[in-house]
């Protein structure tokens, strides 16, 4: 049988807060390229019989899909408030799911520069990708860089090519960069080699993609240090960084204290790829 695969939803978890309805309008777009449903899903930790607990999901929804109408793109928008803890219903959409879309954090685990207990269950948990959503107000669709960090592990074609998924879809150039642990100014001729042989190889690899789409802006580069210093100095310039589920170490940075504190400072998003979905 030769019958299309229907799209996946992009599933987005919503709670009334405003990063939940960043998050939406950052999914709407993947919705859009991908010619796939938006769902909307609230989930309330009380039994199905609280009126107030429902109706409080429900008047979360509308809100929502009041914004999400309000940008006029052609979308599907589907709709489900449902009883459970928000991390285990979003956990199980999951499984059905093409990306699970949230705000970093929102009204139930508000603390300055971290990322809310579902955000960061749902990267490490998740059974596909996860957007963890940072933009302000006044950049949901700002253009700035995607940083994707290549160490030669066998994900790294599937992280290069959802980084190229993303920065055409948001008019975005690539940085794909690789992380040397010498300091800048204890930088040696042999340093200055190794930088040279990494890029010509990163460069190769790159080959690829730029072959593939001609348009597509990427730039390779060479970094002393690691991936958060790397952020921290580039605030402002870096919209959204691109990790692999498997590196675990490295996203238990991201999500925690001092990689949600980067990241916040930066309004910087975080998507985190499941290679078994892609």
């Amino acid at each position: 049988m030769n019958e299309l695969a229907t799209p996946q939803p992009i599933v987005v978890g919503i709670d009334g807060s405003k990063a939940a309805i960043r998050a939406a309008l950052w999914a709407l777009d993947e919705a859009v390229s991908r010619d796939a449903p938006l769902r909307l899903v609230c989930a309330t930790e009380q039994d199905d019989t609280d009126q107030t607990d429902q109706a409080a999901g429900q008047a979360a929804i509308r809100q929502a899909v009041k914004a999400i109408e309000a940008a006029g793109k052609p979308v599907k928008i589907e709709t489900e408030v449902v009883h459970g803890p928000a991390i285990g219903c979003l956990i199980s959409a999951s499984a059905a799911a093409g990306m699970v879309c949230v705000g970093a954090v929102g009204l139930r685990h508000f603390r300055p520069g971290r990322v809310g207990s579902t955000a960061a269950a749902l990267a490490m948990s998740a059974r596909c990708p996860v957007g963890i959503i940072r933009a302000r107000d006044d950049q949901s669709h700002r253009p700035d860089g995607i940083v994707v960090e290549l160490d030669g592990s066998p994900d790294n074609g599937v992280l290069l090519g959802a980084a190229a998924a993303e920065a055409r879809l948001r008019n975005a150039a690539i940085r794909a960069i690789i992380c040397r642990r010498t300091a800048p100014d204890e930088k040696g001729p042999d340093d200055t080699e190794g930088d040279r042989r990494a890029l010509a190889d990163l460069d190769r690899r790159l080959a690829r993609w730029t072959r593939q789409y001609p348009d597509l802006r990427v730039e390779s580069v060479a970094v002393h240090g690691g991936l958060l210093e790397y952020l921290a100095y580039n605030r402002g310039t870096v919209g959204l960084v691109i990790a692999g589920a498997r590196d675990r170490r490295q996203l238990r940075e991201l999500v925690g204290p001092a990689g949600s504190a980067v990241l916040q400072d930066a309004g910087c998003s975080l998507l985190v790829v499941n290679q078994q979905h892609l």
